[in-house]
């Protein structure tokens, strides 16, 4: 009578799932959205006041992609204002697109999942602590590196992904990552 009772409890306790996120749960669904794609956003219209710091990131910006021959570039003298405008070629590679916001965005990198090192559970909810690693640099990742102090090719970083649970599964909400899925 005890073994069928201990495993009507057992068998209860599969059928539920389990309580907790698993570290490495988290970590084999987490990995499968990398490799990502870091890109340097490229507004199709903007200026600044000359000498300022936002003026020199436009004049890096502007020197950058010029380069490449992927944009028109138009730039006018406006006073103690500098104006930039730009516009895709058809002849820019797949990796330089139009951003869903407006203006444009050109590949810098790619980031690698590195691993899962922490998980904070909250009762139907978990957090999970995970780290990329920068790869792959373009010839825009000095942009990058300008736009953001730092960044270092193979440099990790923590990103956080959060879990709710839902019926007997843990589900991924969503990730504070901002880039997108390589190919």
């Amino acid at each position: 009578m005890r073994r069928v009772v201990l495993a009507s409890v057992v068998l209860a306790l599969l059928a539920c799932g389990s309580s907790k996120l698993q570290k490495s749960e988290a970590e084999r669904d987490i990995k499968k959205d990398y490799p990502v794609l870091v890109m340097v956003s490229v507004p199709a219209k903007v200026s600044a006041e000359k000498g300022t710091e936002p003026h020199k990131k436009l004049l890096l910006l502007h020197d950058n992609l010029a380069k490449t021959g992927w944009f028109t570039i138009q730039r006018t003298d406006q006073g103690k204002r500098e104006e930039f405008t730009y516009q895709l070629n058809a002849n820019a590679p797949k990796t330089a697109m139009a951003a869903p916001s407006g203006g444009f965005q050109v590949k810098a990198a790619e980031a690698d999942f590195v691993r899962a090192t922490g998980l904070a559970p909250a009762g139907n909810s978990s957090v999970v602590t995970y780290q990329i690693r920068l790869t792959k640099p373009t010839p825009q990742f000095p942009l990058f590196e300008a736009l953001y102090p730092g960044a270092k090719i193979g440099q990790t970083k923590d990103r956080h992904a959060t879990y709710q649970k839902q019926g007997r599964d843990w589900v991924l909400m969503g990730t504070d990552e901002k880039f997108m899925k390589a190919n």
